[in-house]
Formats: structure tokens, C-alpha cells, sequence
């Protein structure tokens, strides 16, 4: 399909983001099939399940705007390689129901009077606007700000934002003082009353708080959770560790009778948020640890039946390499945003091997996907 039928940003020029928007669909799914197989080629026992495709537009549940300008013109977009900002509000990338309210959170900012953060001048309050669209077509929304500066204005115009966007169901700011390339802060501040967003993934609400994950393609994550249910269900394992669980969506799905839980997550939102969907669902063996993946794994003391780790894209590194290598776990699932850091922590455990694997197009027009893989001790 001709780009000029996809993305106007594109077709001008504006951003070149996508960079595989001009490739036709099935060729990018070849693509990434191609790559992920030969840098696994060495494993001869590896089954290939038919990659799961994705729309190429409307997925994005989540955009992450960077506001410059000025409070009575705002840009949301990116910023350009010479620090000046770029509209990009209109992304087709993201869902409806994001790119329908940009526009009405561009008003907001100069109702409020927020000024966009000047990078070069080191001034100005609002860094980035962070939305994300739950299933059910509900918002979350978070303003990245240096300091409390404008809380007051922004609590003030709120009731008539949510006038504005029926389906706001939170709101809070984030607070950013540092001048450098990080998105978000530590401290937050919740404006409403509802303190997560419902992504309803198959039949489970997760809860998503401020400062929790999700996969940016509800479609995808959708699929991915559910192999992987199906995939264990087949091994059938007593007892299961999630290591890096994030909200706890790998845990939940495959928590059942007579099957012992544990999801590990470093960040203690997202493990509230994951013990509130395991009470909301009634799931008693199930169990949520805030901790750091690795060092939870080597004081352990033990292995369950079977680890699943979705690491961040450096991989799970050569200490949970070696640890997994070494423990009792008869298998692995292993969810990766980076073929080659899989493969290399692959390399690392030689007694796991790789029996199944599916790519999912989490991303696409671009090089990036995710891979899922069950591992089998020999």
C-alpha cells in the first residue's frame, strides 16, 4: 500500500518515525520473521507458529507528546534534532479515541496557562502530555511539569477538561524537575478520584496506575498473553514465577486452580496494581513481590516448575542468565522486545532450549517486534 494512503507526517516529510511505512504489510511481517530466524538458526528444535499480525494504524494506546510553543499555541509532538518542536497531534498511529482528544488537551493548555518547557532557555513548566486509552475507550492523562508551579490552575480548569473528554477516568501530574531526557519524574500527584485505568485484556481488568507499564498495542498484548496461557496450560506447571510482571498481566493470566503464582516487579505501582486485579478477580494463589527480578531469583533459595521473564530490551543480563541456567525450572517462557539480547541470553543458558516461538507485530512499520519463546530443560 502507497504511504500517501497511511501518514500525511510521513508523505511530507514532518517525521520518518515509521520507517518501514512504505514496505507493504506482508513484506515487513517477512521481514521480521526472517531476522528473528536467523539469529536463532542454531536451534534446530525451534517450531515457528505463523507470526500474529496487527493493524498498521489505530494501535497505539499510548502517546507520549513533548509540549513546546507556547501556552497560547502549543505544539504536541517531538522534538526536532535542533531542539524545536513538532506538531504531531494528529499521528495515526494512535488510537481514536487519543488522537481525538489532543486536540482538546492543546486547549486545555492554554486555558491553564501552562508554558510549554523551553529545553535551550531552561524554562517554562509543561515537559510532556502521557495519554493512554484503555480498551473500553476510557483515558488516562498525565501532565509532566517541572514544579507544582501550576497545580492550582490545573485543578481549577479540570472539571471543564472532563466536560470536554467524557471518557477521562484519571488525571494527575507528574512532576520532572531535572533538565534532562528523562520522560517522567518520581512523585505524582493524582487530580481524580480513580486511581487506575481498567485494560481489559481478554477476560481480565488489569489495572493501570501513572506510573505503571502496558504494552502499547492492546491487540498484541492480547495475543501475546493468551499463547502464553495456552503454551503453559500444555506444560502444565505446579508453581510459576512472572519475573518482571509489570501489572501483572503473564501472572494473571495463566493463575488457576491448583497452580501457584508469584509475579516479581520492581516497581511497587505496578505491583499494587497487580495485587488489585488478583482480589478483584478472587485469584488466592497468586502473589505479587516488589523487587528487582534478579536479586529476587538468586536469594530465592529454589526454583518453581517454570519462569517467565519479559525483561526490558537490554535482556534479563548474565546473572538471571546463569541463575536460570543452573536452577531447576524445567522450562521457560521468554518474552523479548529484543531478538538480540534473546539470543544472547540464549548462548548463556545451553540447557534451555527453545521449542516454540511466535513473533508478534507489536510495532509496526518499523524494525521493532516481540518475539515470544517457550525454553524446555534437556
Amino acid at each position: 500500500m502507497p504511504s500517501d494512503h497511511l501518514c500525511a507526517y510521513y508523505d511530507s516529510g514532518r517525521c520518518r518515525s515509521c520507517t518501514l511505512l512504505e514496505w507493504p504489510y506482508e513484506r515487513q511481517l517477512a521481514d521480521k520473521q526472517r531476522s528473528v530466524e536467523e539469529l536463532l538458526a542454531g536451534h534446530a528444535d525451534l517450531e515457528w507458529l505463523a507470526p500474529a499480525r496487527s493493524a498498521q494504524l489505530g494501535f497505539r494506546n499510548k502517546a507520549k507528546m513533548v509540549v513546546t510553543g507556547t501556552a497560547e499555541d502549543p505544539a504536541l509532538g517531538v522534538l526536532r534534532p535542533d531542539g524545536t518542536g513538532m506538531d504531531l497531534r494528529g499521528c495515526p498511529l494512535h488510537t481514536p479515541g487519543i488522537r481525538a482528544a489532543l486536540p482538546v488537551l492543546a486547549g486545555f493548555v492554554t486555558a491553564a496557562r501552562l508554558a510549554p518547557y523551553d529545553v535551550g532557555a531552561r524554562r517554562g513548566e509543561l515537559k510532556h502530555l502521557l495519554v493512554t486509552e484503555s480498551p473500553d475507550g476510557e483515558l488516562m492523562v498525565r501532565f509532566v511539569l517541572r514544579s507544582t508551579e501550576a497545580e492550582t490552575r490545573v485543578r481549577k480548569h479540570l472539571p471543564r477538561l472532563v466536560d470536554e473528554l467524557p471518557g477521562l477516568a484519571v488525571a494527575s501530574i507528574n512532576v520532572q524537575p531535572e533538565h534532562k531526557a528523562v520522560l517522567e519524574g518520581e512523585r505524582e500527584i493524582l487530580l481524580t478520584d480513580r486511581e487506575t485505568l481498567r485494560m481489559r485484556v481478554n477476560e481480565i481488568d488489569l489495572h493501570l496506575r501513572p506510573q505503571s507499564f502496558f504494552q502499547t498495542n492492546t491487540t498484541m498484548a492480547t495475543t501475546l498473553y493468551r499463547d502464553a496461557r495456552a503454551w503453559v496450560g500444555e506444560v502444565g506447571p505446579a508453581s510459576v514465577w512472572d519475573l518482571y510482571c509489570g501489572v501483572g498481566g503473564f501472572a494473571l493470566h495463566l493463575a488457576g486452580p491448583g497452580r501457584r503464582v508469584t509475579g516479581v516487579e520492581v516497581s511497587a505501582e505496578a505491583v499494587a496494581s497487580a495485587r488489585l486485579t488478583a482480589a478483584e478477580a478472587g485469584l488466592r494463589d497468586v502473589d505479587f513481590v516488589a523487587d528487582d527480578a534478579t536479586a529476587y531469583a538468586l536469594v530465592a533459595g529454589g526454583a518453581p516448575d517454570l519462569v517467565v521473564v519479559n525483561p526490558p530490551r537490554r535482556g534479563t543480563g548474565p546473572e538471571l542468565a546463569g541463575w536460570l541456567e543452573a536452577s531447576g525450572a524445567e522450562h521457560v517462557v521468554y518474552s523479548s522486545c529484543n531478538a538480540h539480547s534473546l539470543a544472547r541470553d540464549l548462548r548463556a543458558m545451553p540447557s534451555l532450549v527453545p521449542v516454540r516461538g511466535r513473533v508478534l507485530d507489536m510495532f509496526p512499520n518499523t524494525g521493532h517486534y516481540e518475539v515470544l519463546t517457550l525454553l524446555q530443560r534437556r
